[in-house]
């Protein structure tokens, strides 16, 4: 079997066991099930399952993901054990696999899968970025702004890698001038990861922060604030799917709202992602962030004002 095909079994052992616990007559059969969609990673591929065979696969897949799979007569069969892991780098990982998987298909469909189209994100820069800022070693490289002709060079401790928006970043702080900066993977060229090492002194309270905070700005505050946000029940249900923050907390979801906490820093990012929600968002608290939205709001409604609508 192709690496690929082992991959896609493993995938699919997961998926399997955490909907639910499962017999091995019943993740015979589920394998079994899919050997068309596994076949198309590895047409070679023939489904004998064994118990020696599942007990390797479990055995790679621990390697692998660092999910342990066990049996347990309680849970009447094969189950995740280690349920209190944080999964979500493995749910990014299974729905990048999904994806890959749809694109292959969608080769022969075409006419069918209309996908926006982007730049690639330069994250093969990513690993090595991972080992400097666990190893805590010192990084040189080039940056290139939006706005300047040339790219700089630049000597930097990092401290995290954040991804939004479809965009990776690091945040490190500069050797020149031991500010807090932010620099996006995309326009970073030539890393360079030099033995010499650093000690954290501040990092700490650095992704305490980032971790507090919407987007990629660096919060001036010190403490987050707790935020209210009241959205319609249309929008709530957007929001409800696809949550603005980790910290998000449902209030209230009924008829009339979705009201929702937020624990985090008021950023040029967070005032841009409410303004993009119009009407359908209204600010509670704090105060001084519901003044802020009904100005913005306020000066592109005069924008308009002097217009004659009527002539356009």
């Amino acid at each position: 079997m192709s690496k690929l095909g082992y991959f896609s079994r493993y995938i699919t052992i997961i998926k399997k066991l955490k909907a639910k616990p499962c017999s091995f007559s019943q993740l015979e059969q589920h394998l079994q099930n899919r050997i068309d969609y596994l076949q198309e990673d590895d047409d070679s591929l023939n489904i004998g399952l064994s118990k020696r065979t599942l007990q390797r696969d479990f055995r790679e897949i621990k390697k692998l993901f660092g999910i342990d799979i066990e049996y347990s007569k309680r849970e009447k069969g094969y189950h995740i054990a280690n349920s209190e892991m944080d999964y979500s780098g493995l749910e990014i990982l299974m729905e990048s696999y999904d994806i890959f998987k749809a694109l292959n298909i969608a080769q022969d469909i075409a006419p069918f899968v209309f996908m926006d189209k982007r730049n690639p994100q330069n994250t093969d820069n990513l690993f090595g970025l991972l080992h400097a800022i666990k190893n805590k070693q010192v990084i040189h490289f080039d940056y290139q702004k939006f706005w300047d002709e040339a790219p700089t060079a630049r000597a930097s401790e990092p401290y995290l890698l954040k991804e939004f928006r479809n965009r990776w970043y690091i945040i490190v702080k500069d050797l020149k001038d031991a500010a807090i900066k932010t620099f996006a993977l995309d326009r970073l060229t030539n890393l360079d990861i030099r033995l010499t090492k650093f000690s954290y002194s501040d990092a700490d309270i650095i992704i305490k922060n980032f971790r507090y905070s919407f987007g990629i700005i660096s919060p001036n505050a010190t403490t987050p604030d707790e935020i209210i946000l009241s959205f319609d029940p249309f929008q709530g249900k957007y929001v409800k799917s696809l949550p603005l923050h980790a910290t998000q907390q449902i209030l209230a979801d009924n008829e009339d709202e979705l009201r929702i906490k937020l624990q985090l820093f008021i950023t040029y990012d967070f005032i841009k992602e409410l303004l993009s929600y119009g009407d359908n968002v209204k600010v509670i608290k704090p105060s001084s962030l519901a003044k802020e939205i009904k100005a913005a709001h306020q000066k592109a409604f005069e924008q308009y004002s002097a217009v004659d609508l009527s002539k356009i």
